[in-house]
């Protein structure tokens, strides 16, 4: 069986793509911050046969990331695919923010990733390779009045995409990018995030979750490194 890691994985996209992969026959290894949630979702996978194991780890504090993680992944196989999904969303003008509001979300959007990926890429190399999927934004290639900080996190995310690829490469770990348009999620509900959007026209979770399971069964001799899925309607 090949096992994956999703983070963000009780709600929205994680938790469809949860759903997807366990019907493919992944194993999964989920976090998020809702252990409630995830436990919820487990017990919907798991009569498919699959094994599920969870861990709630909050993402924003730096601190308690990697010691979970590490256990999580000591309870099953290590996870030959990851998908950093978590991520969050500020809406907001750039010199108006407070440095809190500004140093949570890049912990969340990009250094939580640079974290997860520097405890389990040591097990992929041990296994001899791995597949690794960042889900980013098509923020991160154009820049959007009072989305700027979320402009930088994913840019940035983007940035470290590449750079990783080319460090793993050597070890047999590829890195994909699925860089997305607007997703009818629970981002669009959060504190943070103002806007008037018509929800109605944005991808559908499960979109995004087929295009994940695409990604996650790329053959172990191609990468498809950064691939793009956009509303019909186009960017809002």
């Amino acid at each position: 069986m090949t096992t994956a890691l999703i983070t963000g994985a009780s709600r929205g996209i994680g938790a469809e793509t949860a759903r997807v992969l366990a019907a493919e026959g992944f194993d999964l290894l989920l976090l998020a911050r809702s252990e409630s949630a995830l436990e919820q979702l487990a017990a919907e996978l798991r009569p498919l046969g699959r094994r599920v194991e969870v861990a709630a780890i909050d993402l924003a504090d730096p601190t308690a990331i990697e010691a979970p993680l590490r256990a999580l992944c000591e309870r099953a196989e290590a996870p030959a695919v990851l998908i950093n999904n978590a991520g969050a969303a500020y809406t907001g003008e750039l010199t108006a923010m407070a440095v809190a509001d500004w140093q949570w979300l890049l912990q969340l959007n990009l250094t939580s990733v640079f974290q997860v990926c520097r405890t389990v890429v040591p097990l992929m190399r041990a296994q001899g390779g791995g597949l690794i999927i960042n889900v980013s934004s098509h923020a991160a290639r154009h820049a959007f009045a009072d989305w700027g900080a979320y402009c930088v996190s994913k840019a940035a995310l983007a940035s470290f995409s590449r750079c990783l690829a080319e460090e793993e490469r050597r070890h047999g770990i590829r890195v994909s990018t699925l860089t997305l348009g607007a997703v009818n999620t629970p981002l669009w509900d959060s504190e943070t995030v103002h806007s008037s959007f018509d929800r109605r026209a944005m991808l559908d979770p499960h979109q995004v979750a087929q295009t994940l399971l695409q990604l996650a069964k790329q053959p172990a001799a191609q990468v498809s490194e950064d691939l793009t899925l956009m509303p019909a309607a186009g960017a809002f």
